[in-house]
């Protein structure tokens, strides 16, 4: 019997649970020289891509809880060496949760702090 119960458990559907999100085109930064302890917070726009000593960041999106722009953000950036384009990072970063995927470098650090409306 407990068998047929945990089979017929296995076999219902899960219902995801999906958040809404707003969508912005700008995004607050912070950028950290590790070697010469310079911190810079920046604000980044789609399209306009920041220079940072040797890097430039680039955001595709930043995206937050729906009518909720101070809880969370996500942006899509792409973070390049400036010399000779070398992708450094591509893909999300999560506010809240800065270490889940990090630009691996090892003298600069870059994430993302909130959505910005302009």
């Amino acid at each position: 019997m407990i068998r047929l119960l945990a089979i017929f458990l296995l076999l219902l559907p899960v219902q995801g649970v999906s958040q809404r999100a707003s969508e912005t085109n700008a995004a607050e930064m912070r950028w950290l020289d590790r070697t010469t302890g310079e911190l810079k917070t920046f604000i980044l726009v789609v399209g306009e891509p920041v220079a940072l000593g040797p890097i430039d960041v680039h955001l595709h999106s930043c995206r937050y809880p729906l009518d909720k722009i101070s809880i969370d953000a996500f942006a899509l950036l792409s973070v390049y060496w400036t010399k000779d384009k070398a992708e450094l990072f591509n893909g999300w970063m999560v506010a809240s949760s800065p270490a889940l995927n990090a630009l691996e470098h090892p003298r600069y650090d870059v994430w993302v702090l909130r959505c910005k409306i302009l």
